[in-house]
């Protein structure tokens, strides 16, 4: 039997993930892999994990087995409360939702707040997985334009004062895909231009744990509360597997939320919730932290090292303070992606820009790395043959070198 034609319309706006599909080729023996935002399984805290379960069997018993309430395991919801009031986001245990990773909540916000033809702000480049989350609804993206320290403000205003936006997502701490911040001053005047709109933005949070230096700004959701669903994970600083997100929202939307997540799943795995309530009510988090970031911050540093000496001039990148990506940005028009064929016959992969713009046509000559995979050694060869491989397609482009070069 053919099915095609039993396949619901939305299903034209839904594509294979492209990182996705791109970890399935690096994946083979001798690849170096600097695509996709992996975290290094020596991260994970393994050696607390027998006991952390054996935590919360005594603790809960059969009760860890169970079904739980749709918003999430009430304990883990109380430590995050009081994580979350740390960084400036105050949200009681019953203001917080738990969702099986942020993920969940992308596709449940566009489930909840997009009908066909919503206008749609995001970034320009932005993060692939909420571009992929979104498009089944149908939105029409409007571009942010975005500079070294983040989204602009006055076109984060001129957007919102030229018509209907439904909401506006970011993810100003350590981009994907980009590694930039929005500085204190510059959240604060994104504060004040959406409290002026009445606007709503979704804030994506989940690498600013992973901080090798300078100072923290608070979340944009600590400026504007009423105005901002604030979305995170556990997934970089415990273990992704156990698809643990969550999120703080005005009571409107988190009511909505929950209604959706009960469609979805009824609720998140309650044994990983307890794990993870363990994980930081214990401390555990506090004492595991730095392990993770002497971890990645040598990692960012031979690559930031190695793209210095083996990048061509023509090359420009940023120099992030953390989290897990560095993006680099051709002048002249290379095309990444023939880099990128060419590099992964040689056993080295990145994700082309492209794949970050809600738009076609952009970003043909970026490329976005991950340093937090690879060990440092990995890296400083990965980044020569890339550096080899942007060379030959520059001199391709000027003509001075043959397609069999």
């Amino acid at each position: 039997m053919k099915f095609e034609h039993l396949l619901a319309a939305r299903t034209l706006k839904i594509h294979d993930n492209a990182i996705r599909e791109i970890l399935k080729v690096v994946s083979r023996p001798g690849m170096i892999s600097l695509a996709g935002g992996i975290p290094a399984p020596e991260s994970f805290p393994m050696e607390i994990m027998n006991g952390l379960s054996a935590a919360v069997i005594e603790k809960y018993g059969s009760g860890a087995f169970q079904y739980d309430l749709t918003e999430g395991f009430m304990p883990l919801r109380e430590a995050l409360s009081v994580r979350l009031e740390r960084k400036g986001v105050t949200a009681s245990p019953e203001e917080i939702i738990i969702a099986s990773g942020s993920q969940g909540f992308l596709d449940a916000l566009g489930k909840v707040l997009i009908t066909r033809g919503d206008r749609v702000a995001v970034e320009a480049p932005t993060y692939l997985g909420a571009i992929s989350a979104f498009n089944p609804y149908e939105p029409e993206y409007v571009r942010l334009e975005t500079d070294e320290d983040g989204v602009v403000p006055e076109s984060l205003e001129r957007t919102l004062a030229s018509g209907s936006v439904k909401f506006v997502y970011l993810v100003p701490t350590f981009q994907n895909p980009t590694g930039r911040t929005i500085p204190l001053a510059r959240r604060r005047e994104i504060a004040r231009i959406i409290q002026t709109y009445d606007a709503l933005v979704i804030e994506d949070d989940p690498y600013s744990d992973l901080r090798y230096r300078g100072e923290a700004p608070p979340p944009v959701k600590s400026f504007a509360p009423d105005h901002v669903v604030y979305i995170s994970t556990l997934s970089k600083i415990l273990a992704p597997g156990l698809r643990i997100g969550f999120c703080a929202a005005p009571p409107l939307i988190r009511e909505w939320l929950v209604r959706v997540k009960q469609g979805t799943d009824l609720h998140t795995s309650t044994f990983n919730q307890a794990l993870a309530a363990e994980y930081l009510a214990g401390g555990h988090l506090e004492r595991h932290l730095p392990g993770i970031l002497a971890l990645y911050r040598p990692r960012q540093e031979a690559m930031l090292t190695a793209m210095a000496a083996c990048f061509p001039e023509t090359i420009r990148w940023s120099r992030p303070e953390g989290g897990m990506f560095i993006w680099a940005d051709a002048d002249g028009g290379v095309d990444m992606e023939t880099v990128y064929q060419r590099a992964v016959a040689r056993n080295t992969a990145f994700v082309p820009g492209r794949y970050f713009y809600a738009h076609d046509g952009e970003g043909r000559g970026a490329m976005r790395l991950n340093f937090t995979l690879a060990e440092a050694e990995e890296i400083r060869r990965a980044v020569k043959i890339l550096g080899e491989e942007i060379d030959w397609a520059s001199q391709k482009k000027s003509g001075s070198v043959s397609e069999m070069s």
